[in-house]
C-alpha cells in the first residue's frame, strides 16, 4: 500500500509540472531572421511575421537589434500610423536585445524612433488575446524553468520521505 501511495503521489506531481510547463508563455523573436532592423522591402515584413503568430497575455516579444543603432517604443495607434512618439506608452528601449512581455490583451503598436526608421516600415502591429483558461504566467521563461526544476526536485523529495 505503501508503494502505491508513493506512486500516487508521484504521479499527480509529474501531471502538475507537466501542466506547468505547458501553460508557460511562447517567445516570439520578432521578424525572425529579420531581426528588428530596417526592412528592404518595407513595413509587409513585419505584418507578414505578425500575421503568421498568435499573441496571448503572458508571452514575451523578442526584439533583436544592435544597441545605439535602433530602439522599441510602443505608442498608440495613432502614433503607429504617423510614425512620430506623441503617445508613447512606456519608456523606450534602447538597448538590446530587448524582451517585451505583452501583459493585456488588445491591440499593442510598436516602432523603432530611430531617424526615419518607422517611415522605412520599421514597426509592428498585433492582437494579443486574452486567455479564457488558467492565467498564463507573466514571468520570464527562465522563471518558469526554475519553476519547473523546483516542482520536479519536490515530487522526488516526497517520493523518498513518504
Amino acid at each position: 500500500m505503501d508503494k502505491v501511495m508513493r506512486m500516487v503521489v508521484v504521479g499527480a506531481l509529474a501531471i502538475a509540472t507537466l501542466l506547468q510547463v505547458t501553460t508557460a508563455q511562447t517567445v516570439h523573436v520578432v521578424g525572425e531572421d529579420t531581426a528588428w532592423t530596417i526592412p528592404v522591402s518595407g513595413s509587409v515584413v513585419y505584418t507578414t511575421w505578425a500575421s503568421k503568430n498568435t499573441f496571448k497575455v503572458g508571452d514575451t516579444l523578442v526584439f533583436n537589434f544592435a544597441t545605439s543603432r535602433h530602439d522599441v517604443q510602443e505608442v498608440a495607434k495613432a502614433s503607429f500610423e504617423e510614425c512620430n512618439t506623441k503617445n508613447v506608452i512606456g519608456k523606450s528601449i534602447t538597448t538590446g536585445p530587448a524582451n517585451v512581455t505583452l501583459e493585456s490583451p488588445g491591440e499593442h503598436y510598436y516602432i523603432c524612433t530611430v531617424g526615419k526608421h518607422c517611415l522605412a516600415g520599421q514597426k509592428l502591429a498585433i492582437t494579443v488575446s486574452g486567455t479564457s483558461n488558467a492565467p498564463r504566467p507573466s514571468s520570464s521563461s527562465s522563471t518558469v524553468v526554475f519553476a519547473s526544476f523546483l516542482l520536479s526536485l519536490s515530487s522526488i523529495a516526497l517520493a523518498i520521505f513518504i
